[in-house]
C-alpha cells in the first residue's frame, strides 16, 4: 500500500448558478520520499484537490465524496471522513501545507518567532524554550541567518524569498510525513526560484516526506518532481514520470503546455505556441472530453471530431506508469 491513496475524490460547490464540479473523479497515490508534482492551468483543480485532503474545505460550502487514505507508522486514517477535532490533530503534524503566497499567510501583527513556536507547540507538550529552540534551528535548516535574532522580526521585514523560507519552516517544525507545496515559487525571482526547490529536495532527503507540489508551470516541474498528474477541469487527463512526460506527451493538452515553455533544445527564432481558446465552466462542463473545443488533434481521432464531444475518455495506461485520457489512443503528437 502506498503512503497516500486518493481513489475517485470529488469535490462540488453548490452556487445559485449550478453546481461546480471542481474536483471530479480524481485518482492517484504517493510513495514516501517521492515528489509528486500537479499542474495545470488555474481552475484546473490541483488547490482544491489538496485542500480538500487537509480538511480545510467548508463543509457547509461543499459537498465532498471518495477517498484518501494516508498511512502512518502505526495507524491508517481515512482523511476526507475524518471528524474536525481528529483532523486538528493530524494538520500541521503529519500533513502540512505551505500556501501560495506567505505575505497573506503569515499573520502581520505577529513575530515569525511566535508563530512558528505556536506551530510547534500545538502539537507538542514541551516548554517555550523547547519550542523555541527548534523554531531557531528549523529557520537555519532553511537557510535564514542569525535566526535567533530573526525570531523578533515580523513578515514586513522579510523578503519574498525569506517570507517563502519561514513558511517551509512552519510547516516542518513538526517533522510532517506529507509536505503539500501550493505554488511554492510564484512571484519570486528565478534565482530564488531555484534556491526555494533546492531547499526543498534537500529537507525532503533528511525528513524522508513525501511532497506534493502544486504548480502550473512545467519548468519548475523538469528538476522538482519524480512523477507529474496533469488536471484539466477538475479531472486527471494524464499521469507518467517526469522523463517519460516530457519526451512522449500522449495527451494534446499536455502536448500544449510544455510547447508553451522556452527550451534550450528549440531552434533560435521559433514561436512558442499558445492554447487557443479558455477552460470550460465548472458548471456546464462538455457531454465528452472537455479539452475538445480547444484542441488541434481532433481529426486525427478514429471516428472523428464528434467522437471527442460525445464521448468522455478513459484514463488508459499505455506504457507501464504512463495513463492518459485521449480518444488518440496512443499517437504520437
Amino acid at each position: 500500500m502506498s503512503f497516500l491513496e486518493v481513489s475517485d475524490l470529488r469535490v462540488e460547490f453548490p452556487t445559485s448558478d449550478g453546481l461546480v464540479k471542481a474536483v471530479d473523479g480524481v485518482t492517484f497515490t504517493v510513495e514516501r520520499g517521492e515528489t509528486l508534482a500537479i499542474v495545470g492551468e488555474s481552475g484546473s483543480g490541483k488547490t482544491v484537490t489538496n485542500l480538500a485532503l487537509m480538511g480545510l474545505l467548508s463543509k457547509r460550502g461543499s459537498r465532498l465524496s471518495g477517498s484518501a487514505i494516508m498511512k502512518g507508522e502505526t495507524s491508517t486514517l481515512e482523511l476526507i471522513d475524518l471528524a474536525d477535532d481528529q483532523m486538528r490533530k493530524i494538520r500541521g503534524k503529519n500533513i502540512a501545507m505551505i500556501f501560495q503566497d506567505p505575505m497573506s499567510s503569515l499573520h502581520p501583527y505577529y513575530t515569525i518567532g511566535d508563530q512558528i513556536i505556536e506551530a510547534h507547540q500545538a502539537h507538542n507538550e514541551v516548554d517555550i524554550e523547547v519550542s523555541t529552540a527548534r523554531a531557531i534551528e528549523l529557520l537555519e535548516m532553511v537557510g535564514i541567518p542569525d535566526a535567533s535574532n530573526r525570531l523578533k522580526a515580523f513578515p514586513h521585514q522579510f523578503s519574498g524569498g525569506m517570507r517563502q523560507r519561514v513558511m517551509i519552516a512552519m510547516a516542518l517544525v513538526n517533522s510532517p510525513d506529507l509536505l503539500i507545496a501550493d505554488e511554492p515559487t510564484t512571484a519570486l525571482d528565478v534565482t530564488v526560484q531555484a534556491q526555494i526547490l533546492k531547499l526543498l529536495r534537500e529537507l525532503q532527503s533528511e525528513l524522508k516526506m513525501a511532497i506534493i507540489l502544486i504548480t502550473h508551470d512545467l519548468g519548475v516541474v523538469a528538476g522538482a518532481a519524480d512523477r507529474v498528474n496533469v488536471m484539466y477541469a477538475g479531472k486527471i487527463v494524464e499521469s507518467a514520470r517526469v522523463r517519460e512526460l516530457y519526451a512522449n506527451p500522449l495527451m494534446p493538452y499536455t502536448h500544449g503546455l510544455l510547447a508553451s515553455i522556452p527550451r534550450m533544445d528549440r531552434g533560435h527564432g521559433k514561436r512558442l505556441s499558445a492554447i487557443a481558446g479558455q477552460p470550460p465552466s465548472l458548471i456546464a462542463l462538455p457531454a465528452g472530453c472537455a479539452f475538445a473545443p480547444r484542441c488541434t488533434f481532433t481529426e486525427r481521432v478514429a471516428g472523428g471530431s464528434d467522437r471527442c464531444k460525445s464521448s468522455m475518455p478513459a484514463l488508459t495506461e499505455h506504457t507501464p506508469g504512463h495513463f492518459a485520457r485521449c480518444h488518440l489512443e496512443g499517437a504520437k503528437l
